[in-house]
């Protein structure tokens, strides 16, 4: 029983370790092509008011 929880465990923490991994890479690739649009739009001259 004891051997069952512990693999099931692992498996857990391996997976939260993946998602956790892939959330962080989405969210920098996301925050990178917001920054690099905001950008385009600044040099064009419309869209931020700046």
């Amino acid at each position: 029983m004891n051997e069952r929880l512990v693999k099931a465990t692992e498996k857990v923490g391996v997976w939260n370790l993946v998602l956790g991994i892939i959330v962080l890479v989405t969210g920098v690739a996301t925050g990178v092509l917001m920054i690099l649009n905001a950008v385009r739009l600044w040099k064009a001259g419309t869209g931020l008011g700046l």
